[in-house]
């Protein structure tokens, strides 16, 4: 195995490591319509009972899958008083750690097949 790969190895590693909560949380079909509902909107955020309303969950169940989310690194809340809006912000999340490991991959796969980025 050649340095650039043993590199890139350790790379995937570090990251399966780093993304290991959030793709268990998306991993989930619940909070996958909970993300659905969160991408159709914007930075404002969307309140718990929207959510619950629109992915048709009890207010406690969207509060809980909303939680996992959040501690995973999924989506960010924001405080306006006493009301939480929930968002997905590619600042604030990780997910750009789990794009990163997606090329990283996808990379490694197009080396075994001996293509080069961008052939087809």
């Amino acid at each position: 195995m050649d340095r650039e790969c043993s590199a890139r190895l350790e790379q995937i590693t570090l990251g399966f490591r780093e993304c290991r909560k959030a793709f268990t949380a998306i991993g989930d079909e619940t909070r996958q319509l909970i993300l659905f509902v969160l991408l159709q909107s914007d930075l404002s955020g969307v309140r718990v009972g929207e959510i619950a309303e629109r992915t048709h969950l009890t207010r406690p169940s969207a509060s809980h899958h909303l939680q996992i989310l959040k501690d995973a690194g999924i989506v960010s809340m924001r405080k306006d008083g006493t009301k939480n809006y929930y968002y997905i912000s590619a600042d604030e999340t990780r997910w750009k750690a789990i794009a990163d490991l997606g090329n990283l991959i996808y990379e490694g796969v197009l080396h075994i097949s001996g293509q080069t980025h961008g052939s087809p």
